[in-house]
């Protein structure tokens, strides 16, 4: 398959590379060549996308998230975290099946796709079953362990580490992690630390969420979570931490000595009470910020729009200080240091050699009127009503409002109504 887009106005996010007038080649899934406007020879096109001076860019990497969670949308709000994971969130999960699991995810791949989401950090149970979601939509998944006291063992996670990083075109992939510390034993850490070491890869975990967290972990261990878990060795290969809103001192040059990302997810900690992630520190400190929606248990969406204001908006108020974390330095986090923090850099920008992991951004629209600085308007003033459409591995997943993943938003509706009529009595 050879797909030509052009007439397009292509936001690269090459370093330092404006906004240009251009074309891109994709052969199979895979970006041949990005620039002006030229002659394509004897080339014959499978298709040529007209973009009619719409902006074309790289996808936006959700790097932090539990698909399936989608069945929880609007059942447990307004509520502390501890009491929501512990009252509401963890019994409705036990009455998850597998098949469960393929209609909510495919439920969340279809509100990616609308949000210019190309690849998402999934953290969740059943993975055989999200995994076959993903690869029947076409999507790109990557798997983040998610081991606990409650489930799941050292062994699997191994034979998982195996499993899912034999994906010859790469659309499903896994990186080690686990849950929390809080809900997690000192002794399976340890086991996880000896896999990252075995294996030489990086670790994620949820880290620091609430004040209560951090204060209970000091409280058992006489150390912060982040200091505690490096103390475990869990941290010496690197990985990222999801949340990072409450930090000690000590913290901060931990996570620059490890090299971790630090995944930012603005919408659902304010949601939760949380408290709001030093993003501006972080990026004084030249710490790697990427950007997640979490589930949409507690978010309620998966929109990377509103995620993308409020990382910005957020530090203005906290920092008092309008300048403070620009457009572009947003871009940057959404766009290539999710797919850096996610292990695939390959998908960070349209290049020669990328993947063909792109979106069309609809400048048409009023929200994006006047054209006085487009990185801002997408930003400060996009919206998903702005996506015209989301292509993963070269393949138009979504376009104009249609889905293309095999089957009709319909089907996917009446079963994930399904799942949460019997789990959780709801009526249509």
């Amino acid at each position: 398959m050879r797909t030509r887009i052009y007439n397009a106005r292509v936001l690269s996010m090459e370093p330092d590379q404006p906004i240009f007038d251009g074309e891109i080649w994709i052969d199979g899934d895979t970006i041949s060549y990005v620039g002006p406007e030229k002659d394509g020879g004897e080339a014959i096109w499978d298709e040529q996308i007209n973009a009619q001076r719409n902006l074309v860019m790289p996808g936006f990497k959700n790097a932090h998230t539990h698909s399936a969670m989608t069945f929880l949308r609007s059942h447990a709000d307004d509520m502390k975290l501890d009491e929501w994971l512990n009252t509401r969130v963890f019994p409705a999960e036990a009455k998850l099946t597998g098949e469960d699991v393929y209609w909510q995810t495919k439920l969340a791949v279809m509100e990616y796709l609308t949000s210019g989401i190309t690849s998402v950090f999934d953290m969740y149970m059943f993975r055989a079953d999200g995994a076959r979601a993903m690869r029947e939509c076409g999507f790109r998944n990557v798997f983040c362990e998610s081991i606990n006291n409650f489930g799941g063992t050292l062994e699997q996670v191994e034979s998982d580490y195996h499993t899912y990083n034999q994906d010859k075109d790469r659309l499903i992939s896994y990186q080690l992690g686990f849950h929390a510390e809080y809900t997690t034993s000192r002794e399976m850490m340890e086991g996880l630390a000896a896999l990252s070491e075995k294996y030489q890869i990086p670790v994620y975990v949820h880290c620091s969420e609430t004040k209560k967290e951090v204060e209970d972990c000091r409280s058992r261990t006489g150390m912060s979570p982040v200091a505690y878990m490096d103390s475990l060795g869990l941290f010496r290969h690197g990985g990222g931490l999801f949340h990072g809103v409450h930090m000690d001192e000590e913290d901060f040059d931990i996570i620059k000595k490890r090299g971790l990302y630090v995944v930012t997810n603005p919408a659902s900690n304010l949601k939760l009470a949380s408290g709001i992630a030093p993003v501006k520190r972080y990026l004084d400190e030249g710490i790697p910020l990427a950007i997640g929606t979490d589930g949409a248990a507690s978010n309620n969406c998966l929109d990377m729009f509103r995620e993308m204001f409020l990382v910005t908006g957020l530090q203005k108020v906290v920092c008092d200080d309008p300048e403070v974390v620009p457009a572009r330095e947003v871009l940057q986090m959404a766009a290539v240091n999710g797919a850096h923090a996610m292990g695939l850099p390959e998908c960070d920008r349209l290049a020669p050699g990328k993947k063909a992991d792109l979106i069309m951004i609809d400048l048409m629209q009023p929200n994006m009127q006047p054209l006085q600085n487009i990185e801002k308007n997408v930003v400060y003033s996009g919206s998903k009503q702005n996506v015209k459409m989301t292509m993963i591995g070269g393949k138009v997943l979504y376009r104009d409002g249609e889905f293309f993943i095999g089957c009709s938003p319909d089907k996917v509706y009446e079963k994930a109504g399904e799942t949460v009529k019997r789990i959780l009595g709801a009526e249509d």
